[in-house]
């Protein structure tokens, strides 16, 4: 299929589609991981267009991912930051959003606590793990857009899930209609993406998600995690580290807007 693409005002070819290459053993790129060397890398000197988002702005991961890093916060040093979030961004929301745990008495506590601030700006959001026992607690604390961890590289899917490729899709899949179906909004972070083989297991998983998206008419949004910082922004590096080559994909290939890609 060809398409006019108006930003670009050139003919695009859009025909191919990526399906799911559900494999028996993990493909776990040994020749740029490997144990007795620092990773590589690779260049194929392809050089993807630049296509900045028309509007840009910042998700905030203080209280969940930030929390990772250092001794947790209190539940007043959290309102005091959630504050400080809500005036450094200012009220046309430059940081969109803030994302919380919400496993502990103290996460509970202090979620509920900037919920009743009442701020457009930074949004409250969760993170669960794609599991049913973790969909219940973001619906029960009335979560209105959950980031959901849908992990997709080979290391996690065989050796952390012991699961296969289709098995992972499947699990993902069933949790992010569930969140649909009772008016959550899913953010899937597709963790470790780059260490992921990106045309046989990333893309098929957006395209799905894509689908998904239209019949429902329920936006879903992408968050390409690079777990380990090897993501590179090298002109012409290689998938699976090239930055620019995965937000490629997932626009080119998949369809994602810019607006729903972090």
């Amino acid at each position: 299929m060809i398409e006019f693409n108006k930003r670009t005002n050139t003919l695009e070819q859009t025909q191919y589609k990526y399906s799911l290459q559900d494999i028996s053993e993990p493909n776990l790129y040994r020749e740029i991981f490997s144990y007795d060397e620092i990773p590589k890398c690779a260049f194929n000197h392809r050089r993807v267009p630049m296509f900045p988002a028309d509007e840009i702005w910042i998700t905030d991961t203080t209280f969940r991912d930030g929390q990772q890093s250092r001794a947790p916060y209190t539940v007043e040093q959290i309102v005091t930051l959630y504050d400080m979030l809500h005036r450094l961004g200012g009220p046309n929301g430059i940081i969109r959003q803030s994302e919380f745990f919400l496993y502990s008495d103290r996460d509970k506590e202090a979620v509920y606590k900037c919920m009743e601030r009442g701020y457009t700006y930074p949004e409250v959001t969760s993170w669960i793990r794609a599991t049913k026992s973790d969909f219940k607690l973001a619906k029960d604390m009335g979560m209105k857009e959950s980031g959901i961890l849908v992990s997709c590289s080979d290391y996690h899917i065989f050796k952390k899930l012991n699961m296969t490729r289709r098995q992972a899709l499947d699990h993902y899949m069933e949790i992010i209609r569930s969140a649909i179906e009772v008016g959550i909004k899913p953010r899937c972070h597709l963790e470790d993406i780059t260490r992921a083989d990106f045309y046989g297991f990333v893309v098929p998983f957006a395209l799905a998600l894509k689908r998904l998206m239209d019949e429902s008419g329920i936006p879903i949004k992408i968050r390409a995690c690079d777990t380990l910082g090897y993501g590179v922004s090298y002109s012409g590096a290689a998938l699976p580290r090239s930055v620019p080559g995965i937000i490629y994909g997932l626009r080119h290939h998949a369809g994602f807007p810019s607006e729903l890609i972090e």
